[in-house]
């Protein structure tokens, strides 16, 4: 598959989310990369601005399994995984598979639960098996999760711990639409083709399916990352462990998503490279959610994403 087909296809399926989700261009095409790549994202938003729509149309978009979980303070982690219990009919334990055995997980508000409870899908998102009483089980090789919170200043909320913050390749802020985008939104919701009815309906087709998705994933291996950039990735994952402002800098784990993110961006582009400034557009939502400041700093008000854009200016671009 060439990378016009790629293009193609990303086309077709950010026309078909678009029918649903208004105003949100650029969530739209880093779930999709976080589709093509085989990773999994975090998306940050204050509640009614289309998170878990946004996934739910994705899923009808990609025509496959899905399955939603409600993440609250008393859900436990067998809740998440699954169980085994005894059947008294047969003499023997059979498992109770739970809504993480499917293709997309929507992990819905994932910072109401506890740390505990999180640290469920830490073995399913890294290595897509999970264990139960012992036993492995293997999950599908799509398997995908998409995660929702709301921001920590909200009540009620627990901080997502650093090792599962770093399995998510990007974390995706959607914020709220343009003055247009909520005025058509606000007319469709008053008539018959509001974003939930056009979903419920079938208004969204599916563009492709699990065989061409992996095709697509086994393309994207083929666009090409020059030397010069993939040490300019480095060297940006490198500078956040240094910079003077950061407390935590991101691990090895950042490094590869960045560039592998950045194909994903040459990929919608049409094209079979990758340059430095794909590196640079994909920097914030790779880096952001991974960066600790230092206390003094935060108190002065300086944010994450102020560091990462003073690190891109300071670390040199190959040319």
């Amino acid at each position: 598959m060439d990378t016009a087909r790629m293009r193609e296809v990303l086309a077709s399926a950010r026309q078909e989310i678009a029918k649903v989700i208004i105003g949100q261009d650029q969530a739209i095409d880093m779930t999709l990369a976080t589709i093509l790549t085989g990773s999994h994202s975090l998306i940050e938003g204050v509640p009614g601005v289309a998170k878990t729509l946004l996934v739910r149309t994705l899923a009808k978009v990609l025509g496959c399994e899905s399955q939603r979980i409600q993440f609250t303070p008393d859900l436990m982690p067998a809740d998440i995984t699954g169980t085994s219990v005894f059947n008294m009919k047969l003499n023997e334990f059979s498992l109770i598979k739970g809504p993480v055995f499917t293709t997309l997980l929507l992990g819905d508000e994932i910072n109401r639960a506890p740390a505990k409870t999180q640290s469920a899908l830490l073995q399913a998102m890294q290595e897509r098996k999970v264990t139960i009483d012992r036993e492995t089980y293997t999950l599908s090789p799509y398997f995908t999760v998409f995660a929702t919170q709301n921001p920590i200043e909200y009540e009620g909320t627990y901080p997502l711990p650093e090792a599962q913050k770093d399995r998510f390749m990007f974390k995706i802020p959607m914020r709220c639409p343009e003055r247009e985008g909520e005025l058509l939104l606000a007319t469709r919701t008053l008539g018959e083709d509001s974003p939930e009815s056009i979903l419920e309906s079938g208004g969204v087709q599916s563009v492709v399916g699990m065989e061409e998705l992996g095709a697509l994933r086994h393309a994207l291996r083929g666009i090409v990352v020059r030397e010069e950039v993939i040490a300019y990735g480095v060297d940006l994952v490198r500078a956040t462990r240094t910079n003077p402002r950061i407390l935590v800098g991101a691990g090895p784990r950042a490094t590869q998503n960045l560039l592998t993110a950045a194909r994903a961006l040459a990929a919608r582009s049409d094209r079979d490279f990758v340059t430095p400034d794909d590196i640079k557009d994909v920097a914030e939502p790779v880096l952001a959610h991974r960066l600790i400041l230092r206390p003094e700093f935060e108190i002065e008000g300086v944010t994450v994403e102020e560091v990462i854009q003073t690190i891109l200016r300071e670390v040199a671009v190959p040319r």
